[in-house]
């Protein structure tokens, strides 16, 4: 059995190009520069996970192919990563099965308080069904797939990253303990978010990226969460260490479950 990650959106909460630029990146032709917001949908045996659900979800799913969700997994509550709840309406339409939700309790009461239409008590045609399942981040189970929570935070807001197997995806972080790092040992593959070259407020740059990943010492590692600050991915792709690149909108990796 296998574990499908595809890369649904890959760029930060502007995606790129950003409106109104003009650097070579948010100007560059190639199709690798350009990224939506980031999101992962994880398939296992035919179990369809997504990680966030930002404002970019119709066209990922779209331009990807992919129309089943079974559930989702949120690791805050930051628009970009769950602005694009609405859209999940046609998915529910398709297959007529609840999806459901994966988070921590303050995420699911942004859920709830932006999104309040589709959690009210009143019934109506269109209105998805979607079950609220709270979860910390000690380890759960998805149709017997175990899932382990990580802990990190994004400078001062607790965020979740997810281990599936030996892939594990975390964003919007600049920090995890050395208690969570244990959780990312013996990774395949590891996906983490790198905004930039310079050191953020509250995301790792590409040096502090390539330092966690040389600690953890996964088989493979893809970087995301990027901004245009970054640079055109050709030429940052030469920098990176074999084991390291820049994940692009669309990417397909196939991972042993």
């Amino acid at each position: 059995m296998q574990i499908k990650v595809i890369f649904l959106g890959t760029g930060t909460s502007q995606g790129v190009p950003v409106i109104g630029c003009n650097c070579k990146v948010c100007q560059s032709k190639n199709v690798k520069d350009q990224r939506l917001r980031s999101s992962v949908l994880i398939s296992i045996n035919n179990y369809n996970i997504l990680i966030d659900i930002g404002p970019d979800f119709r066209s990922q799913m779209l331009n990807s192919k992919m129309s089943s969700v079974d559930c989702i997994l949120f690791t805050h509550h930051h628009r970009d990563h769950t602005a694009g709840l609405d859209d999940i309406r046609p998915v529910f339409y398709l297959h007529k099965k609840s999806i459901q939700l994966f988070a921590e309790r303050n995420v699911l009461d942004s859920l709830q308080h932006d999104y309040r239409y589709l959690f009210s008590g009143t019934h109506y045609p269109g209105k998805p069904q979607l079950k609220l399942n709270v979860i910390d981040n000690t380890p759960f189970f998805l149709d017997k797939i175990k899932i382990t929570p990580i802990r990190a935070m994004h400078y001062k807001l607790p965020v979740l990253g997810f281990r599936i197997g030996d892939m594990a995806y975390i964003t919007d972080a600049n920090y995890i303990s050395s208690v969570e790092k244990k959780k990312l040992i013996g990774l395949d593959v590891f996906i983490l978010n790198s905004l930039e070259r310079e050191k953020h407020i509250s995301h790792y740059s590409l040096k502090e990226s390539l330092e966690i990943i040389n600690e953890v010492k996964p088989k493979k590692a893809y970087l995301t969460h990027i901004s245009h600050n970054m640079g055109l991915y050709t030429e940052v792709m030469k920098e990176l260490p074999e084991n390291v690149a820049l994940a692009y909108d669309n990417l397909t990796i196939k991972i042993n479950y």
